[in-house]
């Protein structure tokens, strides 16, 4: 599914598939047969329906609650476009505006810091040196612990 649209307000549940296609088409001007998801609540908020075009018809979708609320926006003269976490959220009982939720941001380019250059250089140059000056101190000494080069 492209987009997820949701019908704020009120709508008849009595309504069947010509009926809510014409809300759809007539009321908010949006193609009922393009790739979308339309959902529609009535004034209980526990029950709601689901419009799809699927290639070949319409699919009609009815979801009651057995205990709960949908959190169901009720600005009648709006349809608002979900993503999929909004929806996944409404679904759930939530509401679909989370003021805690952390909103997604856009992908800054990595930059690497002048500090982060030099911890690396140091943490590069020390290995390096760790790897030339072990290995040689073993084939002098025997072992590899430099501390223990006095005690025998």
């Amino acid at each position: 599914m492209a987009r997820i649209y949701l019908v704020c307000g009120y709508t008849d549940m009595r309504r069947s598939i010509d009926g809510l296609m014409a809300i759809v088409r007539d009321s908010f001007e949006l193609d009922p047969y393009s790739n979308s998801l339309f959902l529609f609540c009535e004034k209980r908020c526990d029950r709601l329906k689901a419009l799809h075009f699927d290639k070949d018809g319409f699919v009609l979708l009815y979801k009651r609650l057995d205990a709960g609320r949908f959190q169901w926006p009720r600005n009648s003269c709006e349809v608002q476009n979900l993503t999929r976490q909004e929806f996944r959220w409404l679904m759930e009982g939530l509401s679909i505006s989370q003021p805690k939720a952390i909103k997604s941001t856009a992908k800054k380019p990595f930059q690497v810091s002048d500090e982060m250059n030099a911890s690396w250089l140091i943490y590069w140059r020390y290995h390096s040196f760790c790897s030339i000056i072990i290995p040689s101190f073993k084939e002098v000494h025997g072992h590899g612990n430099v501390w223990e080069s006095g005690r025998s």
